[in-house]
């Protein structure tokens, strides 16, 4: 599976007018398309900086959407008041303990790392860190997205409130600190929003 995220660094008084143009429009829109298979929208009131990521049942399924949302992505630049960062990644782990409640916060975590050791990162992921995240009050979910080819990745970790999601800050914090320095990776971002948009029908990978 595979997904599709429009990064956009837009006007704060702008973001109610983004989320109803995504759930209105966008939203019916793509999960119309062949292969689609949800939407989850991401958002930050106070900077502007929102996330709007497509899930696609396989890589082709999302390269031949690529020309049908492309008027959506220029009318959603002209929403939001800022220009989409569009990348593409492999679902490479989805974890779903709970379904994400209305007021659900996620926090969200880049990284870089040598191509070459994606595949032990994942499975570190899966064997070590997962176990950890779940024993947090409040989780609800985690998934984390690759592109293989130019060793970045992204994690997401969804709680049932802000407040479950910054209680856990520092424990995440030693959580980074500790891959990054045994898998010799990078840290870029780190980021906390609210989970504004769930419609993601991603099955289970783990």
């Amino acid at each position: 599976m595979y997904a599709r995220s429009n990064t956009i660094q837009g006007d704060p008084a702008s973001v109610d007018a983004g989320i109803a143009y995504v759930r209105d429009e966008v939203m019916p829109l793509l999960t119309g398309m062949e292969g689609c298979i949800g939407l989850s929208m991401l958002a930050d009131r106070e900077t502007g900086r929102c996330i709007v990521t497509s899930a696609w049942r396989d890589e082709a399924a999302m390269h031949a959407s690529a020309e049908g949302v492309r008027e959506s992505r220029r009318r959603a630049a002209e929403v939001f008041g800022g220009t989409p960062e569009v990348r593409e990644w492999e679902i490479a782990m989805l974890h779903r303990a709970h379904e994400a409640p209305e007021g659900a916060c996620t926090r969200v975590t880049w990284t870089r790392f040598e191509p070459e050791r994606a595949d032990e990162i994942l499975d570190v992921t899966r064997t070590a860190v997962l176990p950890r995240l779940e024993e947090y009050p409040g989780f609800r979910s985690a998934s984390t997205l690759v592109s293989r080819g130019e060793g970045m990745g992204v994690t997401t970790v969804t709680f049932i409130d802000r407040a479950a999601m910054e209680a856990t800050r520092e424990q995440a914090r030693a959580i980074r600190d500790d891959l990054a320095t045994k898998l010799h990776m990078a840290v870029t971002d780190v980021g906390e929003f609210e989970l504004v948009l769930a419609h993601l029908r991603v099955p289970e990978t783990v």
